[in-house]
């Protein structure tokens, strides 16, 4: 195993904007890419993430530290790195398989299990052996709820065949014994693809969860970008796809400096107690707007996928540069989307930053942010991967991706200062916000403090504490309805047993949020 060093950067007050963010190098051994990170919910402090081949990574400091090793099965590993945690507080890495004997190349999807943080991995459970049939881009979901798990998956009766006679088709698997055994493949698309990988073949299936228990998934292919549900925990689906967009110019293209690059879709849905609960998040890349002006976008569905918004631009720069390799998830505490994506909006040529975006409005409104520390400039020759990856839990937030430099690639993460983004949130501008918050009273202080706000108009509003890493530590309260007015809120620290160091005090309301600092004294 190796231990990884953290790399402390200073930021000039000029570049504060475009920098805030402290990058943290996990690996660079075995030309890492198409990096997974997942957070326990019940422990954020302990993370694993994985990347091609066989690369594993854990830390147990909410990513400022990492140990790598590499993964090893009976089963073979051979990439497409999917890492998740179950309500059990183990994690999972799935992978493609490449057995040593008796089987064939990416012949199964395998899942492994780790008890202890990502230490120590089990040989591993499959599902999807179909004879010689290959099987390709899965992604698995997590009841919460029942701890249930589920996988759907690209099946290829021969990669890469020309023949019209063969097929792609988006097949689905379940447990309900936490990985022992796997239900029998079952087939959810209605229109097939062919096996060419490219935009004719049925990919990018990443399942979801609903609050109660449903099944949601999207994937890309000859028919656009498609949605299909099961209401009875994966027994039954719809028996015609829902088309939620014509997917412009199609998943597979072109883009400068790139071996190769998708648009594949992400599938979310927001299981939080918040305003947009049960509202399912479609995230895909295009390049509707030309070859040269490939972009994020989002559509929603507030009806159980039934109908779809149109297409909404998650980047918010001007248009004629690249943004591609998106990825997003939803933060299960407060409902927040978070996106992360390759950016070349400052740059003319092949030079990329790291990008992320936020919103805490139900996907209405944006806030983009850079969170890689300096471009890279990629290279064809080498192969950065197929897609990133980000998790976030109580506004812990971990983007994962892969740099390049030269022909050598590694995989990056971010401590993501959210407090420091609520600080610079511009939704509508402060006038037209419906919340104000002013410093406590006291500040510093030991005991009990003041909290002073204003309300514009008639809103539900929250105010929370949170630690310096983003992290909440108390709710004061939580969507409370205020009338138009001043407001003081007393909070007794003392009950909360807060040790001595920096805080913020986080206000928000309609999407709005405003933090300010708070210091507590011995």
């Amino acid at each position: 195993m190796k231990k990884t060093l953290l790399f402390l950067l200073c930021f000039s007050a000029s570049a504060a904007l475009l920098a805030q963010h402290q990058n943290i190098q996990i690996s660079s051994d075995f030309n890492p890419n198409e990096p997974s990170i997942c957070l326990d919910p019940k422990n954020p402090a302990r993370l694993v993430a994985g990347a091609n081949l066989s690369n594993v990574y854990f830390s147990s400091d909410t990513g400022r530290s990492w140990t790598s090793n590499l993964l090893s099965s009976t089963h073979g590993v051979w990439g497409d790195p999917v890492v998740s945690a179950d309500n059990n507080g183990d994690f999972l890495f799935l992978h493609l398989s490449n057995p040593a004997s008796g089987g064939s190349w990416i012949d199964r999807i395998v899942c492994q299990k780790s008890s202890d943080g990502g230490q120590t991995w089990s040989d591993g459970t499959y599902t999807g052996l179909n004879g010689a049939k290959n099987q390709d881009k899965h992604w698995i979901a997590i009841d919460p709820s029942t701890n249930r798990y589920y996988v759907t998956w690209t099946e290829f009766d021969a990669y890469d065949s020309q023949n019209p006679t063969d097929s792609t088709r988006i097949l689905f698997s379940r447990s309900t014994d936490a990985g022992a055994t796997w239900s029998a493949p079952q087939r959810i698309n209605a229109v097939s693809g062919d096996c060419r990988d490219s935009d004719a073949t049925v990919e990018g299936a990443v399942p979801c969860v609903g609050p109660n228990g449903e099944l949601y998934v999207a994937w890309a292919g000859p028919a656009g970008l498609v949605f299909d549900r099961s209401l009875d925990k994966g027994t039954t689906w719809l028996n015609a796809d829902i088309k939620i967009d014509n997917f412009p110019g199609g998943w597979d293209y072109t883009v400068g400096g790139l071996y190769r690059c998708n648009g594949l879709p992400v599938t979310a849905c927001d299981r939080s107690n918040g305003p947009h609960k049960g509202t399912i998040y479609v995230n895909w890349t295009d390049q509707r707007n030309g070859p040269d002006d490939t972009d994020v976008w989002l559509s929603k569905s507030q009806d159980g996928g039934q109908t779809w918004s149109p297409a909404t631009r998650v980047n918010n720069d001007p248009p004629g540069r690249q943004q591609f390799l998106t990825w997003m998830t939803v933060d299960q505490s407060n409902g927040w989307l978070w996106f992360v994506f390759y950016d070349r909006r400052q740059y003319p040529d092949d030079r990329t930053d790291v990008y992320m975006a936020v919103s805490r409005d139900g996907g209405q409104t944006f806030q983009n942010f850079k969170v890689s520390e300096e471009p890279f400039i990629p290279t064809t020759s080498q192969f950065m991967g197929d897609y990133n990856n980000i998790c976030a839990h109580q506004n812990i937030v971990r983007p994962m991706w892969t740099r390049m430099d030269g022909v050598n690639t590694s995989v990056w993460t971010a401590l993501v200062d959210t407090a420091f983004l609520n600080t610079t949130s511009t939704k509508g501008g402060n006038q037209d916000a419906a919340i104000d918050l002013q410093a406590n009273y006291p500040n510093p202080a030991a005991s009990d403090i003041w909290v002073p706000f204003k309300i514009r108009r008639t809103s539900k509003v929250t105010m929370q504490i949170t630690n310096t890493e983003s992290q909440v530590l108390h709710t004061v309260f939580e969507n409370k309805t205020f009338e138009y007015g001043k407001y003081t809120e007393h909070v007794p620290l003392q009950q909360l047993h807060l040790p001595a160091g920096q805080y913020w005090i986080i206000l928000s309301a309609e999407g709005k949020v405003i933090a300010k600092k708070m210091v507590v004294q011995p």
